[in-house]
């Protein structure tokens, strides 16, 4: 059994093992696949393991013998699953390893724009605390989140997970989904039209997949309808969001400030402008990366390959 992993650096850059994966037969692992080298390097493969490495109707064609594919995340748009489907392809993605990770890391970019940890203690550095005739100083407003009416766009794990943590800080929490799971709403939340959400809330953070229906959800339109000072955090897709009407809207203070972990472009080939806003905090796609989320993701990709391998597979998104 040919099994290849084209682009494992991100998720196990050595501080995870391959032991498991490796138990299940020849593997190969390569750390990044350019575009032009996935054909080459997966010819013979029985299995491939993706993360970000495209998979498209091109590249399935030209592979006879390919059987399974394991992504390496939760969103697998990166794959053209029906194309799989139909040439018999079983395609299975890890729907659940980063739950606790990214709705704790919504809140990282939410609380430093509340309190502007960084810039705080990095005036402390430089002895302005040392220096002030007060016991007590502030360079930027401090927000407090007990009251505030939070946005949740997209209900699955994560979005709940979210609001949870938003009840435990006092935020009253309602949600939209394009879906909504009825089942979900008590005390934790509840459901809204899209519109009332953009009028109602203080802060908006998205949970959705990106799919033609949510590709630039957050545009001009959108933003004309929120409140004056509303705070977006996406920690999803990058594409749900209309960059340069974000910018718009942050230069005006519509929006009063933007924590983003994702970006339409990944990674940025070039200079983007919302680099420039300082009420705009970039980082780099890492809210499911800490070490106890990527070995969660690396042992649920081995299960899923074991269930396939045994004839139950299992979080296949082609079925």
């Amino acid at each position: 059994m040919k099994i290849v992993v084209l682009d494992g650096f991100a998720l196990n850059p050595g501080d995870l093992s391959w032991d498991a994966l490796n138990a299940l037969g020849d593997v190969t692992i390569y750390d990044r696949t350019p575009k032009e080298d996935v054909l080459k390097r997966a010819e013979d493969a029985d299995i491939i393991f993706t993360n970000k490495t495209l998979l498209k109707a091109p590249q399935l064609e030209a592979l006879p013998k390919l059987k399974y594919i394991g992504v390496l995340a939760t969103g697998y748009n990166i794959v053209d699953t029906e194309f799989a489907k139909a040439k018999g392809i079983v395609v299975t993605n890890v729907p659940t390893y980063g739950t606790k990770s990214v709705a704790q890391f919504v809140f990282a970019h939410l609380l430093e724009i509340c309190h502007h940890v960084a810039e705080h203690a990095e005036s402390v550095r430089q002895e302005k605390w040392n220096r002030n005739e007060d016991f007590s100083y502030w360079s930027q407003p401090l927000i407090e989140l007990d009251g505030k009416v939070m946005g949740i766009i997209g209900t699955g794990r994560i979005g709940v997970e979210t609001a949870k943590i938003a009840c435990a800080f006092g935020m009253k929490v309602i949600a939209y989904a394009p879906r909504p799971n009825f089942d979900l709403e008590g005390e934790i939340f509840k459901y809204e039209s899209l519109e009332n959400l953009f009028k109602t809330s203080d802060v908006i953070s998205l949970h959705c997949p990106l799919t033609d229906e949510t590709r630039g959800m957050l545009n001009q339109e959108a933003f004309d309808q929120m409140k004056e000072g509303v705070i977006i955090i996406n920690t999803s897709r990058g594409p749900l969001i209309d960059e340069e009407a974000l910018l718009v809207a942050l230069k005006s203070g519509k929006v009063y400030a933007a924590g983003l972990d994702v970006l339409a472009k990944e990674p940025p080939k070039e200079y983007n402008p919302l680099y420039a806003q300082t009420n705009c905090n970039i980082t780099p796609h890492i809210a499911w990366a800490p070490r106890a989320a990527r070995q969660r993701l690396l042992m649920s990709a081995v299960e899923n390959l074991k269930s396939f391998l045994d004839g139950n597979p299992i979080n296949q998104v082609n079925s």
